[in-house]
């Protein structure tokens, strides 16, 4: 299966791509360039907009915009006609240790926001990180720690289950959670996939509509498929070797768009598209997703 260049971005860590059903467009972001990028599927058109601080993930907002997930807390973002993008504090977090900024993260199919810190100082390999959840406008909760990479995030199409992975190299799993969608408590973790014995680092990841995840295979240039048993069911090629997180979109979400890394400080000769935007055709479809219930 040809993966389908959509942009040469040129992204240093393209992440948290989201496909907006009402515009049309995938959002994503640069975490090291601080930027939110649009682009429009019709008219072709890439939009960037520069915050204040990293941004690690997004996840649409019901009240409009985006919320977001950065470096010192949880913001709000609004896109304008300006390059500058308006960035609201909605709650800030006490991290574990200077030196940390959130990662990945989305919302659950009830509307609460999910997203896991990390240290930069990655190669430090800490188990510094925390998941946290964040409703109703309260302080974040710390719900899970231990982790030194959190990534992976995603639900099942049901809810019931919660999907978390550590893409450090000392780590490489992928858990599951038993989802209490009523509290919003994840219970009874136990091993999905153990990446160490496949090809590449579970990074970003999507859910399609028959329970599919979807996670990208970093380092590897893979974005593999497994069964809700945790089955390998197939492995797609894309022409970089840092594919970083999925998201199906596309008129009828079955599009499969995988941004990607871009290293810098080595020769890239051998992969030239690195921080590109890609689209696959899996032949499965996926889920709106989920809005913070505002």
């Amino acid at each position: 299966m040809q993966a389908e260049l959509i942009l040469d971005a040129r992204n240093a860590t393209g992440e948290s791509p989201v496909w907006c059903v009402s515009e049309q467009a995938l959002y994503w972001v640069d975490i090291p360039a601080r930027q939110l990028l649009r682009w429009h599927a019709a008219s072709g058109r890439t939009d960037r907009w520069t915050a204040p601080e990293m941004i690690g993930c997004i996840a649409p907002h019901a009240g409009g915009g985006w919320l977001a997930a950065m470096e010192t807390g949880l913001f709000h973002l609004a896109p304008g006609t300006g390059r500058e993008l308006p960035a609201q504090p909605l709650a800030a977090v006490r991290h574990a240790q200077p030196g940390m900024r959130f990662n990945d993260g989305r919302c659950d199919r009830q509307g609460r926001f999910w997203a896991g810190t990390m240290l930069l100082d990655m190669a430090a390999g800490q188990h510094a990180g925390v998941l946290y959840r964040y409703q109703n406008h309260s302080d974040p909760a710390p719900i899970l720690d231990g982790f030194i990479v959190p990534n992976g995030l995603a639900f099942s199409p049901d809810g019931r289950t919660l999907y978390l992975s550590d893409s450090h190299p000392s780590v490489q799993k992928i858990w599951a959670f038993d989802y209490d969608s009523a509290s919003g408590t994840p219970a009874r973790r136990r091993l999905f996939v153990d990446m160490a014995a496949l090809p590449g680092r579970p990074d970003g990841a999507a859910v399609d509509e028959d329970g599919g995840y979807w996670i990208c295979g970093n380092d590897a240039g893979l974005v593999h498929r497994f069964t809700p048993a945790g089955r390998l069911d197939r492995s797609l090629p894309v022409p970089v070797k840092k594919p970083a997180m999925c998201a199906f979109g596309g008129p009828g979400l079955d599009t499969l768009f995988v941004t990607s890394i871009r290293p810098g400080g080595i020769d890239l000769s051998d992969q030239p598209l690195a921080g590109g935007v890609f689209a696959l055709r899996p032949g499965v479809r996926g889920l709106p997703e989920p809005m913070f219930a505002a």
